[in-house]
């Protein structure tokens, strides 16, 4: 409407301009070629007016096109929002629906049990009602039998049904007092072995191995003389102010540090490296060097101590022994490092008494402190159990603990529950397949066996034991074995490792299949 209401102003217009015109050339009465003229513009603005026209209305048509197209957008858009919100309440209408529907057949589950329940024990009910009965018959058949045989009275006779009465009641009281404890012991080692399982499985630990030898390299062979100084006084010198021998031989570049404390190795090796970088090597400097080494090494093992009781948690120790526990880092047993094993300890009776609903702090300082006995600062004929708890109580510990520490190899009589747990994770600890050097090597090939047992099935292309043997993943090729073959794998797998194969707790079998496309941009 709009463009026709324009065209026929164009035109309007365009009428006018051509009345003016020729009203102006018929008062003008001018020439013939004038007219003409005169209609050729009149024709030129026309034919103009009407191109104008035509550009104005298709510029218009375009519009509207454009808004009908934008509107068909923003309403498909508005509808397919619509949709989603439609499709996600039925998702949610659904899934309430599955809720719904399981809670309800769990109530009939439930009621169902409860119905077999108490038809059980009405069962059991009318089984008592009938020995009750029973019993009564008895009863009243013993007191007619008293009666007549022993012409006793009816008091008599009742004191003695009693009496009888009595020592049946305690035969079956005894008898079934002694099913509820075999019941019980039963079910206590059942659930202890199941919690030690538990706290094996929820601590892990470094290990180290402490050896009897250090090693300590050179840059060159020519310092070895130079230790060695005239006529051997400078070795002397540091054998005499460290405890340590020095065996200087014909190994390249090395010599060698023996001593039996990891201690005096450590406080040699780094007052050789002093000396050695100093190149000052003299009997004054060296037993300077030493003495500043031992009081370095000194505070060194009271940092490791502090450090040690600030990672586990524990507060209020005395300074002496968190001293102690800083040289436990320096002591080895079977081969186990101290500290390494006494942290573990402690890990594992803190994990352990939350199981079990105890403190879990006090038992966790017992297992850090359970072995300061083999730390003495001097020599003592006691055991380091008995030593240990010595000197705990020397430091003000709390009774339980002291306790747990005497007793952890049964030296004393344990008077605290907190005592047996010590103990037990503190076998647990040495027992811990590759913990100490006497069962590492069985612990490495079952290690070894279980990779083995893997890698002999077909499409296994690499195996791997982690987690200290406890997970088994196996990667397999993706041309060989389908997804389907995976879980079968895995299965098989377990089966034969759990028919074949002897070890603590549990194993897991991890199938991993992948495929993977590698190309290489030039």
């Amino acid at each position: 409407m709009e463009i026709s209401l324009t065209v026929s102003v164009i035109l309007g217009v365009v009428a006018l301009a051509v009345g003016i015109i020729a009203g102006k050339f018929i008062f003008a009465k001018d020439t013939k070629s004038k007219i003409a003229e005169a209609d050729l513009q009149a024709q030129k603005i026309l034919a103009d007016a009407k191109l104008n026209a035509e550009t104005i209305k298709r510029e218009k048509q375009l519009e509207a096109k454009e808004k009908f197209v934008q509107l068909k957008a923003e309403h498909d858009k508005e509808v397919l929002s619509r949709n989603q919100k439609l499709s996600e309440s039925e998702n949610r209408i659904r899934q309430k629906e599955q809720s719904i529907n399981q809670k309800t057949e769990n109530l009939d589950k439930q009621v169902k049990e409860n119905e077999a329940i108490k038809e059980n024990l009405n069962k059991q009910i009318e089984v008592v009602n009938l020995k009750r009965s029973e019993l009564e018959k008895h009863q009243e058949e013993h007191i007619r039998r008293l009666e007549k045989i022993s012409a006793l009275s009816a008091e008599e006779a009742k004191a003695q049904l009693v009496e009888s009465l009595r020592q049946e009641a305690q035969t079956q009281a005894l008898s079934i007092q002694q099913e509820i404890i075999d019941d019980a012991k039963g079910k206590a080692n059942k659930e202890a072995r199941k919690i030690i399982i538990q706290t094996i499985q929820r601590t892990a630990a470094e290990q180290t191995i402490e050896n009897a030898i250090t090693v300590f390299n050179l840059e060159s062979d020519e310092i070895k003389g130079q230790i060695i100084g005239r006529e051997g006084r400078n070795i002397r010198a540091i054998e005499a102010a460290t405890g340590v021998d020095l065996i200087v031989d014909d190994t390249p570049e090395a010599i060698v540090l023996s001593s039996f404390d990891p201690l005096r190795r450590e406080i040699a090796r780094l007052s050789l490296t002093r000396l050695v970088t100093d190149g000052r090597i003299h009997p004054a400097r060296i037993e300077e060097v030493v003495e500043k080494t031992r009081k370095q090494i000194e505070e060194q093992v009271m940092e490791i101590g502090e450090r040690t009781v600030i990672e586990l948690g524990i507060h209020g120790l005395h300074k002496e022994l968190v001293r102690i526990i800083g040289k436990m880092r320096f002591r080895s047993s079977y081969g186990q490092n101290l500290l390494m094993h006494s942290r573990e300890v402690a890990n594992l009776c803190g994990i352990m008494a939350s199981e079990l609903g105890m403190n879990p702090k006090l038992a966790k300082r017992a297992g850090l402190l359970h072995d300061i006995g083999k730390v003495p600062d001097e020599e003592t004929e006691l055991s380091h159990a008995l030593l240990g708890a010595k000197l705990a109580e020397k430091y003000g510990e709390n009774p339980a603990v002291v306790n747990a520490i005497g007793a952890h190899h049964d030296e004393m009589e344990m008077q605290y529950v907190i005592s047996p747990i010590v103990q037990a994770c503190d076998a647990i600890s040495g027992a811990r397949p590759g913990a100490r050097r006497e069962i590492m090597q069985q612990y490495l090939q079952r290690i070894k066996d279980l990779e083995n047992l893997a890698l002999a099935y077909t499409g296994v292309e690499k195996a791997y034991a982690i987690q200290a043997g406890r997970e088994l993943r196996v990667i397999v090729e993706a041309d060989k074995v389908t997804d389907g073959d995976s879980d079968k794998l895995s299965f098989e797998i377990a089966q034969k490792i759990q028919t074949e194969m002897t070890y603590p707790g549990q194993i897991k079998v991890t199938v991993i299949r992948e495929k993977r496309a590698v190309n290489v941009a030039r």
